[in-house]
C-alpha cells in the first residue's frame, strides 16, 4: 500500500486479512520465488560512451595505471563528458538504468567524476537529478569531482578546489532544491589523490551532510580502509590491497565493505579478502562498479563470481547484494529485505529456489518474470 509492505505471511491468512480490499494487480507466483530487488553500487554509469580506447589497449595486457597515465581511461571518457549535452547524457543513462532494472536491480547509486571540473561535475549532477525524479528505480546520487586529476594540477591544488568552490556550490543547490546530493566519493590511489587529500576532502564532504562512500585500497595498499573508519564512513569500495589493520578497524567502526568481483575480474586484479572480511565481522556488500572499463548491468552475475571467486556462500552474497548494499547507502532502514514497513521493492523468478539465480551464470532475464519497484511493476518478461 502507497509503495510498502503492508502484510506478509501464508496465502490463506493473508486473503482472510484483505478479503474485503481491492487491489490494482494480483500476482501469481505459484512455483515461483520472491526476492528483494537488489542495490547495485558504486556504478559509474553516467558518462557518454566511448570504450574502444581504454579495451583495446586493456585487452592487449596494459594495466589500469598505464591506461591512465597515457591519458586513456577516465581522462578519455572525460574529454568526451565535457563535449556532450544534458539530453545526450540522459539518453544513454537511461538506457544502462533500464538494462540494470531488467536485471533485477531496484535501488541504484550513480555518480558524477567525469567531469573534474566544476561545471561539468554539476552537468552530470543535473543529469542524475532528473532521472532520480524521472524513473522508477531508486538512485542514489554520489559527487565524485575527485575521480582524477585535472590537468596541471596537483593532488592538493584539486583538493582546494573542491573545498573552496565545488562543495559550497553542491550544499547552496541543495538547500535551493536544484540538486539533492547523498554521498561522497574520491578516488584514494597512488598517483591520484592522497591520504592526506583524501581526508580533507571527505572531511569537508561530510561537513555539508554528505555521506562518505570512497574508493580505497584498490591497486596499492594506501591504508584507505583505517582512514575510513576514522572518519566514520558509511562504506569503502574495492580493497583488494586492504591491510589486516583496516579490516579490524572497519569491523569496528561498522563501516561497510563494498567489494567488486567485476573489477577484479575484468582488471585481472587480485580478489578482494572476503573470508577474511566476513570471518572478522566486517558487513561486506556487492556492486558492480558499472563503468567503461567494468561494463556489467548483472547483479546475478556479480553474486555468482562473489560466489565462485571470493568464495562466498550464496546466502552471503544475496545479502550482500540486497541488505548489506543498502546499508552501503544508508537505506537499510526503508530498502534491501522484504518485511512488512519497508519499500515493496521485490523480484520474482521462474524458479521455485531462490539459489537458481546466483547459481545459474547468465541468461537471468529468462528467469526474472517481474520486477517491482516502490510496489509497482516496472519490468514484466
Amino acid at each position: 500500500r502507497d509503495g510498502f509492505i503492508k502484510a506478509i505471511g501464508p496465502a490463506d491468512a493473508i486473503q482472510k486479512q484483505f478479503s474485503g480490499e481491492t487491489f490494482q494487480e494480483r500476482i501469481d507466483c505459484s512455483g515461483k520465488c520472491i526476492l528483494p530487488g537488489s542495490a547495485d553500487l558504486p556504478t559509474a554509469s553516467l558518462y557518454f560512451p566511448d570504450l574502444r580506447a581504454s579495451l583495446c589497449v586493456q585487452l592487449a595486457g596494459a594495466t589500469y595505471m598505464d591506461i591512465h597515465q597515457a591519458g586513456g581511461g577516465i581522462n578519455f571518457t572525460v574529454e568526451r563528458t565535457r563535449q556532450a549535452s544534458e539530453e545526450e547524457l540522459y539518453s544513454s543513462f537511461q538506457q544502462r538504468l533500464g538494462c540494470m532494472m531488467r536485471a533485477g536491480t531496484t535501488l541504484v547509486e550513480c555518480k558524477s567524476g567525469y567531469g573534474l571540473s566544476l561545471e561539468t561535475e554539476l552537468k552530470m549532477l543535473r543529469v542524475i537529478e532528473r532521472a532520480r525524479r524521472e524513473l522508477d528505480i531508486g538512485i542514489s546520487a554520489t559527487y565524485c569531482g575527485a575521480h582524477s586529476m585535472p590537468k596541471g594540477k596537483t593532488a592538493s591544488e584539486a583538493a582546494d578546489d573542491i573545498i573552496k568552490n565545488h562543495l559550497p556550490r553542491l550544499k547552496e543547490l541543495g538547500r535551493n532544491g536544484e540538486i539533492h546530493v547523498d554521498n561522497i566519493d574520491v578516488f584514494c590511489e597512488k598517483g591520484v589523490f592522497d591520504l592526506d587529500s583524501t581526508r580533507r576532502i571527505l572531511r569537508s564532504g561530510k561537513d555539508i551532510g554528505l555521506q562518505i562512500n570512497f574508493h580505497g585500497d584498490e591497486l596499492h595498499p594506501m591504508k584507505a580502509a583505517e582512514l575510513g573508519a576514522e572518519l566514520g564512513a558509511q562504506a569503502i569500495s574495492h580493497l583488494e590491497e586492504v591491510s589486516d589493520e583496516g579490516i579490524a578497524a572497519m569491523a569496528t567502526a561498522r563501516c561497510c565493505a563494498v567489494l567488486l568481483p567485476t573489477t577484479a575480474y575484468m582488471l585481472r586484479l587480485k580478489q578482494p579478502r572476503a573470508r577474511k572480511m566476513l570471518d572478522e565481522g566486517v558487513i561486506v556488500a556487492l556492486g558492480s562498479d558499472f563503468n567503461p572499463n567494468a561494463y556489467c548491468f548483472s547483479m546475478p552475475m556479480v553474486m555468482h563470481l562473489a560466489c565462485v571467486n571470493m568464495r562466498m556462500s550464496m546466502p552471503e552474497a544475496l545479502a550482500a547484494a540486497t541488505i548489506n548494499a543498502a546499508y552501503a547507502l544508508g537505506k537499510s532502514h526503508i530498502q534491501g529485505s522484504l518485511e512488512v514497513g519497508k519499500q515493496g521493492d521485490l523480484i520474482i523468478i521462474s524458479s521455485p529456489r531462490w539459489e537458481h539465480l546466483i547459481y545459474q551464470f547468465g541468461g537471468h532475464h529468462e528467469l526474472i518474470d517481474y520486477v517491482i519497484a516502490k510496489g509497482k511493476v516496472i519490468y514484466k518478461k
